[in-house]
């Protein structure tokens, strides 16, 4: 049973941010009932790869674990069952940008003014104030908004990516901004619900993405908004080329099986642990008296050819075992064909199998916490067509097949 076992969710959003805010709801145990036009619905289902018609990988996995109702809202009829439908509803999930829903009569003033005590999340790429609110995103948009996608102009004066270095990995280390700005909107729909328990009235939450991606690389966005105030620069690690850093104590080295980790040895007591398990005590003295060191004076890089021989010297995995053995900070830099069989993502459940009706075999990307020890895998639900469980949905609501049957021929509803 999921910790939001008992919440219902009502979603009105397509492609990304609203869907992803979703499915962590839904992964999560709500309900979540996604509200959708009978005539388009949510295209994410028909772009960026098909696995089968109408079934996109990203379809898949944002829209797993809901019901999809499939219901115009621009008909009074449409209207009327979606003000019963919030009746029944805890949280409402606004994935649209500015003000469409208030022109559809169902925005957060009507509806808080109907039920007080719905949590209303409008979750957005811009934020649902300010002067970009109205304008639509797609894709980097949100990224570049926030910072995180330095550019430069070449000398054949086209705009190119940065690609120099940048302090603590720059923005960009906040992520993609969709998925960054999900997380921070179910932490705040969860603690709406907290609130609302006590005080037993609901709340309007504005996220926006591209003000998540900062506050996720809150650490770059940090210095570099003060880096000005900064007196003593002498512990700083010299900022990250996106070519990998020069520190020798900080760095990716190759194994014997051709495999690779990140060597993370910048404290002394990690140093020191490296070297006697390597036997190379004569390395020791090879750090200043601070409490970290980044080994940036390697300006020959014969530290790192050094280490680069220790670690050619074992596998992979005996680096790894060693590393938790002996307090050494050393881990594994996973390639890509290696998620799979990576065994601490396989022994903490990253990645769920499941069979879609109609899409076949298909593997899930899961919540990244164990609750009590158990981990939230279960699909409960396939992602939706659109208007799957409309008739279910409607059924619940007390309609009756025969007004189910009418609807459908007014178009007011489909699936």
């Amino acid at each position: 049973m999921g910790l939001l076992s008992g919440i219902r969710v009502l979603e009105s959003a397509q492609l990304f941010n609203g869907d992803t805010l979703g499915v962590l709801l839904a992964d999560l145990g709500a309900d979540v009932i996604k509200v959708e036009s009978p005539f388009r619905g949510d295209y994410l289902r028909d772009f960026l790869g098909q696995v089968t018609p109408h079934n996109s990988p990203a379809h898949l996995q944002v829209n797993k674990n809901k019901r999809s109702l499939a219901l115009d809202l621009r008909k009074e009829d449409g209207r009327d069952l979606f003000w019963r439908l919030l009746a029944t509803a805890d949280v409402f999930v606004d994935g649209n940008s500015a003000d469409a829903l208030d022109k559809l009569g169902v925005g957060y003033a009507e509806q808080e003014r109907r039920q007080p005590q719905i949590v209303y999340c409008q979750y957005t790429g811009y934020g649902a104030t300010g002067p970009y609110a109205a304008i639509p995103t797609h894709g980097q948009m949100m990224n570049a908004a926030a910072g995180a996608t330095p550019l430069q102009t070449d000398e054949t004066g086209l705009v190119r990516p940065f690609h120099g270095p940048q302090a603590f990995n720059g923005i960009a280390s906040g992520g993609e901004g969709t998925a960054a700005g999900a997380a921070y909107a179910a932490l705040h729909v969860a603690a709406a619900l907290v609130q609302r328990q006590r005080t037993g009235r609901g709340c309007y939450i504005d996220v926006a993405a591209s003000e998540a991606v900062i506050s996720s690389a809150w650490i770059a966005a940090t210095y570099q908004l003060n880096d000005e105030r900064i007196a003593d620069r002498r512990s700083l690690p010299a900022p990250v080329d996106p070519g990998g850093t020069a520190s020798a104590k900080y760095q990716f080295y190759r194994t014997s099986d051709d495999r690779y980790v990140l060597f993370c040895c910048i404290e002394p007591a990690f140093w020191e642990n490296f070297c006697r398990l390597a036997d190379r005590e004569d390395l020791i003295g090879q750090h200043d008296a601070g409490p970290v060191d980044f080994a940036v004076d390697d300006v020959d890089q014969s530290l790192r050819r050094e280490i680069q021989k220790v670690i050619e010297t074992r596998t992979q995995a005996d680096w790894i075992r060693l590393a938790a053995e002996h307090d050494i900070a050393i881990g594994p830099a996973v390639q890509g064909d290696e998620l799979r069989s990576d065994p601490q993502l396989a022994s903490r459940g990253a990645f769920v199998e499941a069979t879609h009706p109609t899409a076949g075999p298909f593997t899930h990307v899961t919540l990244p916490a164990l609750v009590d020890g158990q981990r939230s895998t279960e699909i409960r639900r396939h992602a939706p067509a659109l208007g799957e469980q409309t008739d279910e949905l409607l059924l619940e609501l007390g309609v009756s097949p025969d007004e189910i049957a009418s609807l459908r021929d007014a178009r007011v509803i489909g699936g």
